[in-house]
């Protein structure tokens, strides 16, 4: 890859033509219409949300230097931003008058309201700009090593900026637009942000069965996502079908593994939400974010609940009745030893040998409570489940 440094590029230039899509969150076009400033495997503009973009504008009022910007020279009148796009849609949003700043006074200030030797600063700042020529394979991997303004690519915007093309093109357009219609139902669901390419990220992940990368690779240049859409949309309706209440504990569900596994049983929506909020008012249950599978898969498999096991004050009174009653009676410690037939009949089990354990199944009912509290050996206890 053919490298060429420039130095008397100034912010003016780059500017000119700026055009910034508001609903996309892209900053497209500058350089009179020459360069891209978000072509299809650049992430997001991210400053806004990350609160950094006044401080690109501070940095050159205060003569800071912005680090070198990466140009990929596509010919010998046109270019992309291979690094420094989040810098750029900052400096063109600013003099474009899509935020404002605070002054030195704390004052709110715009670009059109600035001090005419302020705004002379800002036009004639001189930009540090490598422009970048060769191969697509060479420019991509050179992408993917960069860190942008120390906010490092994340998994998706990488896979993204290796495989781009129209299918990528079209997958974000639907799944990484923050105006699009649905993101409020999807983050029911789904954990992170459509801008960092989280509700992307799922979606692939569920219709490759986790084969994210291979999907890509294979879908690449298709002219459509609607195998995409058509299998995203139908893990949400699904959810949202069978769980008419939502919970806060829904969101970050592995929703596609679940979908696949449940998702031809029948289920009836008002059980369904009479269980979860009697689990949701069951003070045992630890893990609220287990519920959901636990009822999906017939309210059998306990672990996912976490249920709150007994105290170790509870147990050692527990164990210390049960001995004393057994030492009586020359029997086992261990219930279920005591009515055995082998040597374990009258064997006084240590404290450390043994488990507590619910008389009365907790998922039948049963509290965790001193009086439903036995000690049992842990042989019998692991060979009892919820009998």
């Amino acid at each position: 890859m053919k490298t060429t440094l420039k130095t008397n590029m100034t912010v003016k230039e780059i500017c000119e033509g700026f055009v910034y899509n508001e609903l996309e969150g892209k900053g497209l076009f500058g350089l009179s219409g020459k360069l891209t400033i978000q072509p299809e495997y650049q992430r997001n503009y991210i400053y806004a949300e990350e609160g950094r973009e006044t401080a690109v504008i501070d940095s050159i009022l205060k003569g800071y230097p912005l680090g070198l910007i990466y140009f990929h020279k596509v010919n010998d009148d046109t270019f992309e931003v291979l690094d420094g796009q989040q810098r750029i849609t900052s400096i063109g949003r600013f003099v474009n008058e899509k935020f404002a700043i605070k002054d030195e006074n704390g004052m709110q200030q715009n670009f059109s309201g600035m001090a005419e030797n302020k705004k002379t600063k800002i036009w004639e700042t001189k930009l540090l700009i490598y422009e970048c020529e060769g191969e697509e394979s060479e420019i991509k991997d050179w992408f993917k090593t960069i860190n942008i303004a120390g906010i490092p690519l994340r998994n998706q915007e990488l896979l993204n900026a290796v495989y781009s093309g129209s299918f990528v093109t079209l997958a974000r357009e639907e799944f990484s637009n923050r105006q699009n219609a649905n993101i409020q139902k999807w983050g029911a669901y789904i954990s992170g942000s459509a801008n960092r390419q989280d509700f992307l990220e799922r979606a692939l992940e569920w219709v490759s069965k986790g084969n994210i990368e291979g999907y890509m690779t294979l879908h690449r240049h298709d002219k459509n996502i609607t195998e995409l859409k058509k299998y995203f949309n139908s893990v949400i309706d699904w959810v949202s079908s069978v769980f008419t209440d939502v919970e806060n504990e829904m969101r970050g569900l592995e929703w596609g593994r679940l979908y696949e596994e449940y998702h031809k049983k029948a289920y009836s929506p008002a059980k369904v939400s009479a269980d979860v909020r009697k689990l949701y008012g069951d003070p045992y249950i630890k893990n609220r974010k287990g519920i959901f599978e636990y009822i999906l898969g017939g309210s059998v498999d306990t672990k996912l609940l976490d249920v709150r096991i007994f105290d170790e004050t509870i147990k050692r009174a527990v164990y210390a009745k049960q001995t004393s009653e057994a030492e009586t009676k020359e029997k086992s410690n261990c219930p279920h030893c005591a009515i055995g037939h082998d040597a374990n009949k009258s064997k006084i089990w240590s404290f450390g040998e043994m488990e507590a354990d619910h008389v009365s199944a907790w998922v039948k009912g049963g509290a965790t409570s001193a009086k439903n509290c036995q000690m049992l050996c842990k042989t019998h206890n692991r060979a009892k489940g919820n009998r």
